[in-house]
């Protein structure tokens, strides 16, 4: 066994279901889950259609790199979204199709990590605890970045001493953020890539909520956006990461992509040939027609906008909660400790909700996850209307 698993975390999910262990909730109250961030709205119908026609795809095996008319798709849909010319961005050579994020940002490090320098890992803190577990078994050491009230909870690079950005070889950003739904601005952005360009480290942004965002006329910037408005029309250390889960509605599909820097994605398209993770055909083509449609992702916009403002309305008679300006969490400080908070919500109202702690590790003497709770709307629209009223009760009782 490689000695670096003995590093590993247990994952938030197995901290909560011992935190509930043993506990018995108001068999009057049915379950409301909101600790997981799995989208149940209902995945558009051409997309179950798309698979169906083409199962026949499954007696073939299908290629690392994908179907050129998936590429093509992507290329098409990134340089519309992110305001790139269409022929800047090249789909033979900067554009990988993946089997959903979760595995491209783990693999990814795996790739891109020389462990015999002593390299470290810097990362928001609290995180997607993949970004930990990859810089782990990669042999880097993890730098946690702290994200705090005071900076709305956004990454502060200034804070970063300059001998860590001497060891750094790649940083992860998250944005819109898990768990805050902060946005990094373009101004954030550029200094980021000034500084990887000045101690040659390789910039991974994962960009899987950018697609929920509250105000219509004003998305969130993507790396790759910021860099080409640099004037960085190769995107040169900047790789970004996308997926079909929240934007479509479809996590089960398995579905996302890598875009960027030429040279790093040939690296990495080797990396993946070995490691076996081609895209299977009929969910290519389901893929093809998710990016090649808004219509559907401006409705599931929508949807989350209406939870939010039904959710945010009950509660802000109780307690401090403001709306995110995108992703579908709120990131809600509270009264008492957040794992007793997690604790009695569950045993009083039967709701579940995520303790920020163990979302985020101790660092610099701070845990900028504890006093918060992650609550995640992806519930039906009733649902979280219930789960706000018994939250509300709840916090009353405090």
């Amino acid at each position: 066994m490689t000695p670096n698993l003995k590093y590993l975390h247990a994952y938030p999910f197995e901290k909560l279901a011992q935190l509930k262990s043993g506990i018995v909730p108001p068999i009057d109250k049915p379950p409301i889950v909101l600790s997981i961030g799995e989208p149940t709205h209902d995945t558009p119908h051409f997309i179950h259609e798309t698979l169906i026609t083409h199962l026949q795809g499954l007696a073939k095996y299908p290629s690392t790199k994908g179907l050129p008319e998936l590429r093509l798709a992507i290329a098409g849909w990134l340089a519309k979204r992110f305001q790139v010319p269409p022929d800047v961005i090249d789909p033979e050579t900067q554009i990988l199709p993946v089997s959903g994020t979760r595995e491209a940002l783990f693999s990814f490090a795996q790739c891109i990590i020389d462990p015999a320098k002593k390299p470290i890992i810097i990362m928001p803190n609290p995180f997607y605890q993949i970004y930990e577990g990859a810089a782990l078994l990669a042999g880097a050491e993890p730098y946690y970045l702290n994200t705090l009230e005071e900076s709305g909870y956004l990454p502060d690079f200034d804070s970063v001493p300059e001998e860590i950005w001497q060891r750094c070889q790649l940083i992860y950003i998250c944005s819109p953020g898990n768990p805050s739904g902060s946005v990094i601005s373009q101004a954030s952005h550029e200094k980021l890539i000034n500084l990887a360009e000045k101690y040659d480290f390789v910039i991974a942004s994962d960009e899987c909520y950018s697609e929920l965002y509250d105000d219509e006329s004003n998305p969130p910037a993507g790396l790759l956006q910021t860099a080409f408005a640099m004037g960085n029309t190769a995107f040169k250390g900047c790789v970004v990461f996308h997926s079909l889960s929240k934007r479509s509605n479809a996590p089960g599909l398995r579905s996302g992509f890598v875009a960027g820097d030429a040279d790093i994605l040939h690296h990495y398209f080797q990396y993946r040939t070995y490691q076996g993770c081609a895209m299977p055909l009929s969910t290519q083509h389901a893929s093809i027609k998710a990016w090649q449609d808004e219509t559907h992702v401006k409705e599931n916009r929508q949807h989350y906008r209406d939870k939010f403002t039904a959710f945010i309305t009950i509660l802000d008679e109780v307690c401090v909660i403001n709306k995110p300006p995108a992703g579908f969490y709120v990131w809600l400080k509270t009264p008492i400790a957040d794992t007793e908070f997690a604790q009695k919500l569950f045993a009083q109202e039967n709701v579940t909700v995520l303790p920020g702690s163990y979302l985020s590790r101790t660092f610099a003497g701070i845990n900028p996850g504890q006093n918060h709770v992650r609550i995640a709307l992806v519930a039906p629209l009733d649902e979280c209307i219930k789960a706000a009223h018994r939250i509300k009760n709840f916090l009353n009782t405090l």
